[in-house]
């Protein structure tokens, strides 16, 4: 530990007391790695504010002593980005004792939350208001509201609501000086220059640490109707997407799913069996919602719509999940994927997307492109077909060593990444970049998006303090220079 970190952790323990400031190493050694274990970290101490005047002079006493801090919530992140440095020179700054719902207008359909409240204490909250936040992923029992505005986090209802940048309303926040940005206030229209709420999402704690915000609720849910259907290609799904989205928009997720994976969740999930009786080379989940009375039941709408689909042609055969049980059956199904994926052996995993119109074609011929420059490599995607972003895993060959994805990650995902540039897409879909992609996200960058990057983050934080070596760690250079 440096003397300036021993001198800012004595000055929060003297103004904040003792739970301020965690400096026993074994609590602090679980939020040293990152969630796939691929990074880990090394800090002194964790900062623990329990309000936001807390945090501004924890953040300001850094700022004035020069030490770097790394802003964490559930630490759930899957590129490293929650992960402090491997040589301690940072300490990480948790926003988890910062959990309080602070209001909840079930008539203006807005919650007002800190940072460290947890994702399924949030649905709990507003559905007992009569209202849900919209949003719901796999790690929603530990992942933190100031971490899914900091990584523009998606799920599985993005088709319907979009991303965390559309359901945050307003922002409160920290900046690396200490001072407070006051963005909670939920206006429609607002036309004063850059919007500063828009740069902290997605910015990886880069450019400040969220504190608290205020999100989009919608009504709760009064019925819910889950079907599994059997498809001949993604190109079908996306025709059978179209079809149910022009005739209603009841639609809240369509998950496409190949046959490999569904295969490896059947042969290493405990509990699970095939929601149809014949084998089908794809996939798709789809749930449909109804938030009142007056609406058509969304079992009813499901069994006449994917009716009309199969006289169509549109889909070989297809099941709507009859009770609750079922429908969890279902879903478990589809986010059993990735664990069955690692029981099967090694694997590169790529969160990415591509425009909508081209996933299918993407889907196909991307996978044929990994195989052939790799012999022995099988590839396929999964997941969210409807807004673009899909799982695209790479699977060892059979035998591979355990070590297999290390070893090859840095010549086979770049592969990968340049088919998804090619195609128009991103290679961070919903995980960010983290310390994972920074390298590649400056390699397949136009040098002017780079610049710009760089910029704010030197606008904000001159000195580097804020998350280093996360997202963007470059000095501004003008393009061409």
């Amino acid at each position: 530990m440096t003397a300036a970190q021993q001198i800012l952790i004595d000055a929060v323990t003297a103004r904040f007391g003792p739970k301020a400031a965690l400096t026993d190493a074994d609590a602090i050694a679980p939020w040293l790695n990152d969630w796939r274990g691929r990074y880990h970290g090394a800090a002194g101490a964790i900062l623990q504010p329990d309000s936001t005047d807390a945090a501004a002079a924890m953040v300001a006493l850094a700022a004035h002593h020069g030490v770097a801090l790394v802003p964490q919530g559930g630490n759930t992140s899957m590129v490293g980005g929650a992960t402090p440095p491997a040589d301690g020179s940072a300490l990480i700054l948790s926003l988890r004792r910062m959990n309080r719902v602070r209001r909840i207008d079930a008539a203006a359909n807005l919650a007002e939350v800190e940072a460290g409240v947890i994702l399924a204490d949030l649905h709990a909250a507003t559905l007992a208001q009569g209202r849900r936040f919209p949003l719901t992923l796999g790690a929603k029992g530990s992942a933190t509201v100031g971490g899914l505005v900091s990584t523009n986090a998606g799920g599985t209802q993005v088709l319907r609501f979009g991303t965390m940048r559309g359901l945050v309303l307003g922002l409160e926040a920290v900046l690396p000086d200490g001072s407070v940005h006051q963005g909670l206030a939920a206006l429609k229209k607002d036309n004063r220059g850059y919007d500063l709420n828009q740069l902290l999402i997605g910015a990886e704690g880069t450019l400040g640490v969220v504190t608290a915000a205020s999100l989009m609720l919608v009504p709760a849910v009064r019925a819910r109707a889950v079907a599994w259907a059997g498809v001949a290609s993604p190109h079908a799904a996306l025709a059978l997407l179209r079809a149910l989205e022009a005739a209603t928009d009841t639609i809240e997720s369509f998950e496409i799913v190949p046959a490999p994976s569904l295969d490896a969740v059947l042969r290493h999930i405990p509990g699970t069996r095939a929601p149809l009786r014949e084998r089908h080379p794809w996939h798709v989940l789809i749930e449909a919602v109804t938030t009142s009375a007056d609406q058509e039941p969304p079992g009813a709408l499901l069994e006449r719509l994917l009716g009309s689909a199969l006289e169509r042609g549109l889909v070989a055969d297809a099941a709507i999940a009859a009770s609750e049980a079922q429908a969890e059956a279902f879903w478990k199904l589809r986010e059993s994927i990735s664990e069955a994926e690692r029981a099967s052996g090694p694997a590169l995993q790529h969160d990415i997307s591509v425009p909508v119109a081209g996933m299918p074609d993407f889907m196909i011929d991307g996978a044929k492109a990994v195989e052939a420059r790799f012999p022995g490599v099988s590839a396929g995607a999964f997941g969210h077909l409807g807004d673009g972003n899909v799982h695209f895993h790479v699977r060892a060959p059979a035998g591979s060593p355990t070590d297999w994805a290390r070893a090859n990650a840095e010549v086979i995902s770049p592969f990968v990444h340049d088919l998804v540039v090619a195609a128009g897409g991103s290679i961070s879909a919903e995980h960010g970049i983290g310390q994972m992609k920074r390298d590649e996200l400056a390699r397949l960058s136009s040098p002017a998006r780079m610049y710009a990057l760089a910029a704010i983050k030197h606008a904000f934080d001159p000195r580097n303090l804020f998350n280093p070596g996360k997202l963007v760690s470059l000095a501004p250079e003008r393009p061409g220079q």
